[in-house]
């Protein structure tokens, strides 16, 4: 592990609650794994993994506050919902406070919540990698997730977003329209695979 791996961790264990770094690690080896896997890009993967939440303890008033004073966009759902704002301010965080230059790490981080439609092997690694990790033990059908995962990861993506968008219809909670953009994506995309 490099120096600025080590650096990152030391100073994300002292920002992050104790379950919130074991997640955040649990993460970073899962997207490792997800990586190999799939031929992607492991010093990203893990550096992606590493910082996707840290921004997640901050309070949604001071993320506001960054975002505005970054030129950040703020949606209508997250001005309402601020805790939804911590990937688009953990992606601000890992360029101006950790100093990752590479975007596609960034952009990984913004959409690792929602998704995106076309999501690129990273972001789907960490998307994937974030739901499925060993610490996670809440969700649905996470065994039968965790095995599509390393078979077929544009499955794996469109389950999770099944699953989210179902458990969010059952608590009567508002959902993100890119969760749903990102699930007709790929929903129309194994369909036609089907053909």
């Amino acid at each position: 592990m490099t120096d600025k791996f080590k650096k990152i961790k030391k100073q994300l264990k002292k920002e992050l609650d104790k379950n919130r770094y074991q997640h955040t690690l649990g993460v970073m080896y899962t997207a490792a794994c997800l990586a190999m896997r799939y031929g992607g890009d492991m010093q990203k993967a893990m550096l992606a993994g590493l910082l996707h939440d840290c921004a997640k303890c901050i309070p949604g008033e001071k993320q506001m506050q960054l975002c505005k004073n970054n030129n950040v966009p703020i949606r209508k759902i997250e001005q309402e919902n601020p805790f939804l704002l911590h990937a688009k301010t953990g992606a601000l965080l890992a360029r101006t406070e950790y100093g990752i230059k590479d975007s596609d790490i960034w952009h990984a981080i913004e959409v690792h919540t929602t998704g995106v439609p076309d999501m690129s092997l990273l972001d789907k690694i960490l998307f994937v990698s974030d739901y499925i990790e060993p610490n996670r033990d809440k969700a649905q059908n996470l065994e039968e997730i965790r095995a599509l995962a390393f078979e077929d990861l544009d499955r794996a993506v469109l389950r999770i977003l099944f699953d989210t968008i179902h458990y969010l219809n059952q608590k009567r909670s508002e959902i993100d329209y890119r969760t749903h953009d990102t699930y007709n994506f790929y929903h129309q995309l194994l369909e036609e695979d089907k053909k």
